[in-house]
C-alpha cells in the first residue's frame, strides 16, 4: 500500500531530524503553491510499503498567526494526509502538547512520537507513554529521533492507523460556562447553514471565530457574509461579558483551559520526576558559562574564529583541485577550438565565469558545514539569545537575530530566507527595519568575492580578515537600522521571549544532509542563473567589438615586429609547440605579439557596451578605487552577488594586457597594476553594502508590500557602500602619504 504520512511539531523538537532519518537522500524541497514557506518531501520503505513523508512547517499552534502556520493547517484540511506524526520534545511535554491537543480537536488521526526520551531520563524525567497514549486515545511512541531508535515502531503504528482509515470524533474540551454556551450557539448556526462544514468540524470553526483567526474569518465573510456577522456577533458578546467578569479574552481562556487539559492528563500518572525538578540541567550549566554577560561574547567571538580558521585551512587543497581543473579545462578547449566568437564564449563567457564561481564549492561547502554544526547543536539559538541585548539598543526584536543569521551573519547563509524569517516579527515597524537591514549580512553570494580578494591581498590572515568582514556587516546593520528607526520607521521596541533548546550532539547524517542541501543550491545557483548571466555579460563585454580600421592597425603591428624580427624568427614561432625552446630573438617576437594581442583585446573590451558603461562609471567610482573593469562586475552583482567573481574572471580573460600572465584570478588581481591592499578593501566594504541582489529585492517587495521599499534599498544602499567604499580608500590613501 502506499500511505501520506505529515510531519508536525514544534520547532526545536526533532522534527527535521525524524525527517532526515527517514527520508535520506530520497527527499526533494521545494516552496508551497503561492506562498515562499520550504516544502519538503521524501519516501520511506516500511516492509515493501511506499510511505510519502511531508515535513510540514514547525508550528506552536494552527491559529493562523504566521503564514507557517496557516500552510500547515491547509495542508491538513486541503490534502487530507493518512496520518499526522506529532514530534513532542518529552523533556517540554506540556507545551509540546498543546499542538497535538489542537490536532485532536480538529479530528485528524495523530500518532504521537515522544521524541529525545533520552534527555528527558537524563533530566529525571520518566514518561509512561502506555498511560499517555490511553488518555489520549492515540498510539505513543518513544523515539530519539538522531539514531533512529523508535523508527520502525513509530511508522508501523502510523501505517496501521493509514490501513484502519478510522476516522474518531474530534476532541471536546470544555471551556467554561460561558465559551461552551457561546460554542453551542455557534456551532447551532454553522450546521443550519452548512457554513464551511464542507472542510471543517463545525465545532472546530467556532473556537476559530472565538480565536480571532484571520483566515477562516475572512473565507467565512467571503462564502457567507450574514451567517458570519452572526457568529462575530456571538464572539463579541461573549468577549465583553468575559472582560467584565474574569478581564479574559476568548482566545487567552481557550489557550488557559487546554493547558488545563493538559495539565489533568500528565497528573495521572504519565510523568514521574526522578530528581529535584529545580535542579541544574546540563544545559542549564553550559549556558551559565556560554551566555554569560561577559564570558558569552568572547566565546563567541573564538567560536567564529574557529569556524574560519576551520574552512580556509582545510579547504585550501579542494579549491586549488578545482582551480587546477577549470584551468585544465579552460587550456583544452582553447587548444581544440577555433579562434572565434565560440571559443570566447565556451572559454571566457562560460569556463571563466561559472568556473570562478563553481572553484569555490569546497570552501563554501566547509561552511556550511561549520554552520550545521552550530546549529544543530543549539549554539546558534544561544547567539540570538545574547546579541538580544544589543538589538534592542538598536530599535530592533530579539527575533531580528535569526533573520540576519540565516541571512550570512556567521557567513554562507542566503538574504532570501532571511527577509523570509521576518515574519515572526510581529511588530510592522521592527519587521520593516530588518528585512531592509539582512540583505547587509556576508551571506553566501557574497563569500566568492571576499575569498578571492582575501587570498590576493590578505593570505596571511585569512581568517582574521573574514571575522573583521563579518563584524563590519553586523555593525553596519545596526547602525542603519538604527537610523531607521529612529527618522523613518519610527515606533517602541516589542519584548522579546524565545526558546533556548537543550545542546544535543549533532548526527553526522543530519550534517550531511544539511551541508549538501545548501551546497547545492549553490552549485544549481552556478548552474543555472550565474550561467545565463555570465553569458549575457559576456556578450556585453564583447560587442560591438572594435572597428574594422582599429582590427587593420593591429594587424599592421603584428606585420611590422615580424617584418623587423626576421623570416627566420617568424618560422621558428609558427613551427613551434609550447615544449620548444624558443631562440633569443623568436622568444622577443612571440613577447611583442602577445603584448598587442593584450592591448587589441583589451582596446575590443573598452569599446563594448559594458566596457563603456565601465568608463562612464569611472568618474565617479575611481573616488573609491574602483577602474572600469570593476565597474562592470559591480553592476553585473545587481544580478547576483556571485557574478562579480565570474564577471572579473571574464573580464581580464578577455581584456588580459599580459595573457602569459596565467593562474587563478586572485594572482592576476595582485600582479595587476591598479589593484592593492586598499582596492581590495574598498571593495570589500561596497560588495558588503551594496544593494541586494534582485531575487532579494523581490522578496522584499513582497514582505513589505510595495515596491517602493525594494527601490528604497536598491538605492539606499548602493548611495551608501558607495561613501563607506569612498572613505575607506580616501583615507588610506591619504595614511599612506603620510607614512610614505
Amino acid at each position: 500500500m502506499e500511505a501520506k504520512i505529515a510531519l508536525t511539531g514544534n520547532p526545536n523538537s526533532g522534527k527535521t531530524t525524524l525527517f532526515n532519518e527517514l527520508t535520506g537522500a530520497r527527499q526533494h524541497v521545494g516552496n508551497y503553491p503561492g506562498v515562499t514557506v520550504e516544502k519538503k518531501e521524501g519516501t520511506y520503505i516500511h516492509n515493501g510499503d511506499k510511505i510519502h513523508v511531508v515535513d510540514l512547517p514547525g508550528t506552536y499552534s494552527l491559529t493562523a498567526y504566521s503564514e507557517e502556520e496557516v500552510v500547515a493547517r491547509d495542508f491538513l484540511v486541503n490534502e487530507n494526509p493518512d496520518v499526522v506524526i506529532d514530534i513532542v520534545d518529552a523533556a517540554n511535554l506540556e507545551r509540546n502538547l498543546y499542538l497535538a491537543i489542537q490536532f485532536l480537536e480538529m479530528g485528524v488521526p495523530v500518532c504521537i512520537a515522544l521524541n529525545m526520551i533520552d534527555a528527558a531520563k537524563s533530566r529525571g524525567v520518566e514518561i509512561n507513554a502506555e498511560r499517555l497514549s490511553t488518555l489520549l486515545g492515540n498510539p505513543v511512541i518513544p523515539t530519539i529521533a538522531r539514531t533512529g531508535k523508535g523508527k520502525k515502531e513509530l511508522i508501523t503504528a502510523a501505517v496501521k492507523m493509514a490501513q484502519e482509515r478510522e476516522r474518531k470524533d474530534p476532541l471536546k474540551i470544555s471551556y467554561g460556562d460561558d465559551l461552551d454556551e457561546a460554542i453551542l450557539e455557534m456551532e447551532k448556526a454553522i450546521k443550519t447553514s452548512n457554513f464551511l462544514t464542507d472542510t471543517y468540524q463545525a465545532r472546530w470553526v467556532a473556537l476559530k471565530y472565538l480565536e480571532n483567526d484571520k483566515q477562516i474569518l475572512s473565507k467565512g465573510k467571503g462564502i457567507n457574509p450574514s451567517v458570519s456577522a452572526r457568529l462575530e456577533e456571538i464572539v463579541e458578546k461573549v468577549s465583553l461579558h468575559l472582560q467584565r467578569t474574569l478581564n479574559i479574552y476568548p482566545e487567552a481562556m481557550i489557550a488557559d483551559q487546554r493547558y488545563g487539559y493538559i495539565n489533568s492528563i500528565i497528573k495521572q500518572g504519565v510523568i514521574q520526576h526522578k530528581y529535584d525538578q529545580n535542579r541544574l540541567y546540563t544545559s542549564d550549566k553550559i549556558d551559565k558559562v556560554v551566555t554569560n554577560r561577559f564570558l558569552g561574547p568572547i566565546i563567541m567571538i573564538a567560536v567564529l574564529i574557529a569556524l574560519y580558521q576551520f574552512t580556509f585551512t582545510y579547504s585550501e587543497v579542494p579549491v586549488g583541485w578545482f582551480e587546477s581543473f577549470f584551468g585544465w579545462l579552460g587550456d583544452t578547449a582553447s587548444a581544440h577550438l577555433p579562434d572565434g566568437l565560440l571559443k570566447s564564449l565556451v572559454v571566457s563567457g562560460v569556463i571563466d565565469g561559472v568556473g570562478g564561481v563553481l572553484g569555490f564549492v569546497p570552501l563554501i561547502m566547509f561552511m556550511f558545514l561549520g554552520i550545521a554544526l552550530l546549529e544543530d547543536s543549539g549554539y546558534l539559538a544561544r547567539v540570538a539569545f545574547m546579541l538580544d541585548r544589543v538589538f534592542r539598543t538598536f530599535g530592533l526584536h530579539g527575533s531580528s537575530v535569526m533573520a540576519y543569521i540565516v541571512s550570512g551573519g556567521i557567513a554562507g547563509g542566503c538574504a532570501v530566507p532571511g527577509v523570509m524569517a521576518t515574519r515572526t516579527l510581529k511588530s510592522p515597524r521592527e519587521r520593516l527595519a530588518t528585512l531592509l537591514t539582512v540583505p547587509f549580512m556576508s551571506c553566501g553570494a557574497k563569500l566568492p568575492v571576499f575569498v578571492l580578494l582575501i587570498a590576493a591581498f590578505f593570505a596571511k590572515n585569512e581568517a582574521t580578515i573574514m571575522l573583521a568582514i563579518t563584524l563590519i556587516s553586523w555593525a553596519g546593520a545596526l547602525l542603519v537600522a538604527k537610523f531607521l528607526r529612529v527618522t523613518i520607521i519610527k515606533g517602541e521596541s516589542t519584548p522579546f521571549v524565545m526558546e533556548l533548546p537543550p545542546y544535543r550532539l549533532p548526527t553526522f547524517k543530519g550534517l550531511a544532509i544539511h551541508t549538501w542541501e545548501r551546497t547545492w543550491q549553490y552549485i544549481k545557483k552556478a548552474g543555472t542563473v550565474i550561467l545565463g548571466i555570465s553569458i549575457i555579460l559576456w556578450a556585453m563585454m564583447t560587442f560591438p567589438g572594435l572597428p574594422g580600421s582599429r582590427v587593420q592597425e593591429f594587424d599592421n603591428m603584428r606585420e611590422t615586429v615580424k617584418v623587423a624580427a626576421g623570416e627566420t624568427a617568424v618560422r621558428e614561432l609558427e613551427a613551434s609547440r609550447e615544449e620548444t625552446k624558443l631562440s633569443g630573438q623568436s622568444e622577443a617576437l612571440q613577447n611583442q605579439l602577445i603584448i598587442i594581442d593584450g592591448k587589441e583585446a583589451e582596446e575590443g573590451l573598452r569599446n563594448s557596451v559594458a566596457g563603456r558603461m565601465g568608463i562612464a562609471l569611472e568618474g565617479v567610482s575611481k573616488w573609491a578605487g574602483f577602474d572600469w573593469r570593476t565597474n562592470i562586475a559591480l553592476v553585473g552583482g545587481f544580478a547576483a552577488k556571485e557574478v562579480v567573481v565570474s564577471t572579473l574572471g571574464t573580464a581580464y580573460s578577455l581584456g588580459e594586457v599580459d595573457p602569459e600572465e596565467t593562474g587563478s584570478l586572485s594572482e592576476t588581481l595582485a600582479n595587476t597594476p591598479g589593484w592593492s591592499p586598499l582596492v581590495a578593501l574598498s571593495l570589500i566594504i561596497f560588495t558588503v553594502f551594496y544593494a541586494p541582489c534582485f531575487v532579494t529585492v523581490v522578496m522584499i517587495v513582497r514582505e513589505s508590500g510595495s515596491w517602493k521599499w525594494g527601490v528604497f534599498s536598491m538605492a539606499f544602499n548602493t548611495v551608501l557602500a558607495l561613501v563607506l567604499a569612498t572613505l575607506v580608500f580616501q583615507i588610506g590613501s591619504i595614511m599612506g602619504i603620510l607614512v610614505s
